[in-house]
């Protein structure tokens, strides 16, 4: 049976993080900057330990004011050590728990700016494997964030959107712009489905971009999270694909 992780970003002050735990495999965890602090990941880590479910950090810009979602530039030195500091406080709050990490996905703003800017992708993927280069790198499917981390000798993820609309270059639509977010459940189960399938994603014109689908992710943020993936999952399973994660299918290779 084919399988494909299913992940979400959380510990970022919203409300549905413990239903949201029952059904993904993956999450993401905000470190303190672009929001969430230690109490929260102590509790989103206890929830995913729980739930048996993988855990990464998501780190981000230091700009809790802006959610994370407004492009900084930092001196390389400087966005080393915002992205360490994060990395670490997570991973110590996870070995206190018991519990591993496994993964890194950058957040918002500095995510879209990996995805794009080698630079920066380098700067991140070379930052991760200094702290353990055992550490799997969540990136944007067919992004500088997967090719410069791969380059850096890392263990990438090719991720993928269920929630968002894309544009005709394989980049998520902006959130500024008109319809750049899924909120009907249906149709964000639908999106996940043909990428885990199909290894594509419709647009609005109604032409398909190829995507390398490894996890999808679903907001918890988003206005109607917890009814996605249930929907998600649901239509997933129902198409013979398993929900699993990357860290537990490591594991057992």
């Amino acid at each position: 049976m084919r399988s494909i992780d299913l992940n979400c970003d959380m510990g970022e002050g919203c409300p549905f993080d413990a239903e949201l735990m029952k059904y993904v495999s993956s999450v993401n965890i905000a470190c303190g900057y672009h929001a969430g602090d230690e109490q929260t990941m102590r509790r989103t880590v206890d929830l995913a330990v729980a739930n048996g479910v993988a855990i990464g950090a998501h780190p981000g810009y230091p700009d809790r004011d802006n959610f994370g979602r407004i492009d900084m530039s930092f001196v390389e030195s400087d966005l080393i050590h915002i992205l360490t500091d994060q990395i670490l406080t997570l991973r110590n709050i996870c070995e206190s728990a018991g519990a591993a990490l496994s993964h890194v996905k950058p957040h918002g703003a500095l995510y879209n700016r990996s995805a794009r800017d080698p630079i920066v992708a380098s700067a991140i993927a070379h930052t991760v494997k200094a702290i353990d280069p055992d550490l799997m790198l969540f990136g944007l499917a067919g992004s500088c964030s997967v090719s410069e981390a791969k380059i850096a000798g890392l263990t990438t993820a090719s991720e993928v959107f269920a929630d968002r609309t894309y544009r005709s270059d394989g980049s998520l639509t902006p959130r500024d712009r008109p319809n750049a977010l899924i909120i009907d459940p249906q149709i964000a189960a639908k999106q996940a489905l043909s990428m885990a399938l199909n290894g594509d994603v419709f647009l609005a014109d109604g032409s398909k971009v190829v995507v390398q689908c490894d996890t999808i992710c679903i907001h918890g943020d988003g206005e109607d999270p917890v009814n996605a993936v249930v929907a998600i999952r649901e239509l997933l399973l129902n198409s013979n694909i398993s929900i699993r994660s990357l860290y537990d299918c490591r594991k057992t290779t």
